[in-house]
């Protein structure tokens, strides 16, 4: 763990996605940077894993066991943390699916699911936190893009369609509401060891070893990212560190699009 230094100090936080990976990671350094943060997640078990080490290291934190995919469960979500913690300034939508596809292999229900995760998800959770951040005169949103939001890749067809809208939803959020002191942008992950890059290799039938070798090996710095270096950044642009950033999109991804 890095070297702390209070950057959200007192402030209240909303992660989504807070049970494993990114979101996970993203909880665990929110919380030791001074943060009370709501866990969202439907995976009970590992909101109950982050909640413990969140707290046994002096931490505040709040499960939240719920699917964000029903329509009311965004503002449940809210709500619980602001009756909670007694507000929200932060929310960072880390929750996401892939699924490894062509479109004439993408199913009406894997579509569905897809957009209703990844993009329908993080719309109605921005939505519900934008009236509570103005009641405390401002706030961040961070929502999780990717780098196939920018460039799309093979076999990607709902996740790039749906990360490419977080990217331009992310900018409109941040032109209507930058006039009430809320900052709204993207992280863009490139591969990241995570749970959810290991199924991805599961789903193309290529063992999750020589997935990331590969993946290492066409990036300048040859290796893919951890969950903790995305937290990192993610960290940044919900802090006052990046008071004059908003509707930016940051690409973390070791300089896997910097050479096209």
């Amino acid at each position: 763990m890095p070297a702390t230094s209070g950057l959200l100090a007192g402030r209240i936080a909303l992660v989504t996605g807070a049970a494993s990976g990114i979101g996970a990671a993203t909880a665990i350094r929110f919380a030791a940077e001074g943060a009370a943060v709501g866990l969202a997640d439907r995976d009970e078990a590992g909101l109950a894993r982050v909640l413990a080490a969140i707290a046994g290291a002096g931490g505040r934190a709040l499960s939240l066991p719920l699917d964000l995919v029903h329509p009311d469960a965004p503002a449940r979500a809210v709500d619980a943390v602001a009756t909670a913690f007694g507000g929200l300034d932060v929310l960072v939508t880390a929750a996401g699916v892939i699924r490894r596809h062509t479109a004439i292999e993408t199913s009406d229900a894997e579509w569905d699911e897809v957009l209703a995760v990844n993009l329908t998800a993080v719309f109605r959770c921005c939505r519900a936190a934008i009236p509570r951040m103005r009641e405390r005169g401002g706030g961040a949103i961070v929502t999780l893009g990717s780098g196939w939001g920018l460039v799309a890749g093979p076999r990607s067809v709902s996740y790039a369609a749906t990360k490419a809208a977080v990217v331009n939803l992310t900018r409109a959020l941040a032109i209507d509401h930058g006039p009430e002191g809320i900052r709204v942008n993207c992280v863009c992950p490139g591969d990241t060891d995570t749970a959810l890059l290991r199924d991805e290799f599961r789903q193309l039938g290529v063992p999750a070893r020589e997935g990331i070798a590969e993946s290492a090996a066409g990036r300048p710095l040859g290796r893919v990212g951890t969950p903790e270096e995305i937290a990192a950044s993610i960290l940044y642009l919900a802090s006052d560190e990046a008071a004059y950033v908003t509707g930016t999109t940051l690409v973390v991804d070791g300089g896997g699009l910097a050479g096209g």
